[in-house]
């Protein structure tokens, strides 16, 4: 299915500190200090051994989020003297409260996260994105099984009731980006709203829904169960670069202590490298993660993202791929910055991934 024309609107000036910047639906993305559990670990400790313990947010355990994984399981982070613990997070801004709170030393997501939360707390919480993951919009626009659908991607939308992710969360963002892109609001498009990615399953199948937003491995899944077929819209082939998925933290934990990050930075370099050259090791990896996940649903699932291009396997963050992200929450309305536009430096610290180009 094609992309209709407008194409995304150019890039607004650039930002001057310290002016406003409006969100929307904040009672969305307050921060909610109960997201996470007390018993989790603190952001970064230093056990007695001299291990430093990382907790990492993500919004929803996925397949896109495998280099973190085989960064883990490949021992690339407890070489470099981390102890790396991934708690998953859903709601839409659960993971990037958890780093404002202190229960999360970074969290996996958009950089996007990033404007939303200085926004909200007036300026005083800046994050960062240190490193790049997935540089795609990694997710796809799915019909129910049997439903005709027209090519344009405006008719399709037009009517329908879309099954996407909750208000706040990328995944939505996109629906609702995709919907402006196509001159639609929500009077056109009836959206229910899941934090749960996997619901999007029962929900398709049980008629509540026509269309529907979803990410790997639940894509595989839903064809695998007949529930629907392949992609009607490719979203990674249709937006390019989007800085999706990115690993963001406290731009004061960057300060302080600049070398846990430096170490965590290049853990996920040698995790990145290994899933670009070694797919069979990725995948057995990806089969520890999703034990109960059928092993050829698994590999068509991988398949899929190694020819979408879905990793940015150099960690690297572009202007073009935040530039992506912007226009998606702006079209969206999850942020409107026109006043005071937000700028690449104030999403983005590469000073680690330049490191690594120095050899560093």
């Amino acid at each position: 299915m094609r992309r209709p024309l407008p194409v995304p609107s150019p890039p607004v000036p650039r930002r001057h500190r310290g002016a406003a910047v409006a969100l929307l639906a904040v009672a969305a993305l307050a921060v909610t200090t109960t997201a996470c559990s007390p018993q989790r670990p603190t952001a970064a400790a230093e056990g007695a051994d001299g291990t430093t313990t990382l907790t990492v947010a993500e919004p929803v355990h996925s397949l896109g989020y495998l280099p973190l994984y085989v960064a883990q399981a490949e021992g690339f982070f407890a070489e470099e003297g981390l102890d790396v613990e991934v708690v998953t997070l859903q709601g839409g801004s659960a993971h990037t409260n958890a780093v404002l709170t202190g229960e999360a030393w970074a969290f996996i997501g958009g950089p996007e996260h990033n404007a939303l939360a200085a926004a909200r707390a007036s300026g005083d919480a800046q994050l960062r994105a240190i490193g790049n993951v997935v540089n795609r919009g990694n997710v796809y626009l799915v019909a129910a099984a049997g439903a005709e659908v027209p090519d344009d991607l405006a008719e399709a939308l037009r009517g329908a009731t879309v099954a996407t992710g909750a208000y706040g969360g990328t995944p939505n963002s996109i629906t609702r980006y995709l919907m402006a892109e196509s001159d639609l609001g929500e009077d056109d498009v009836t959206l229910v709203e899941s934090a749960d990615a996997s619901a999007v399953l029962s929900i398709v199948e049980q008629g509540r829904a026509d269309l529907a937003v979803v990410a790997e491995p639940v894509l595989g899944q839903g064809i695998a169960q007949g529930i629907w077929g392949e992609p009607v819209y490719n979203v990674p082939q249709g937006l390019g670069d989007y800085a999706y998925s990115t690993l963001n933290v406290l731009q004061s934990s960057v300060e302080e202590d600049p070398a846990t990050a430096a170490a965590f930075t290049r853990a996920m370099a040698r995790a990145l490298a290994l899933v670009e050259d070694d797919p069979a090791a990725a995948e057995g990896v990806a089969a520890a993660e999703f034990p109960t996940l059928d092993p050829a649903v698994l590999a068509e699932t991988l398949e899929r993202s190694y020819a979408d291009e879905i990793w940015e396997f150099d960690g690297r963050v572009s202007e073009a791929s935040v530039e992506t992200a912007l226009e998606v929450v702006r079209a969206s309305g999850v942020l409107d910055d026109a006043a005071d536009p937000v700028t690449f430096d104030e999403l983005v610290d590469m000073r680690f991934v330049d490191d690594l180009d120095d050899g560093a």
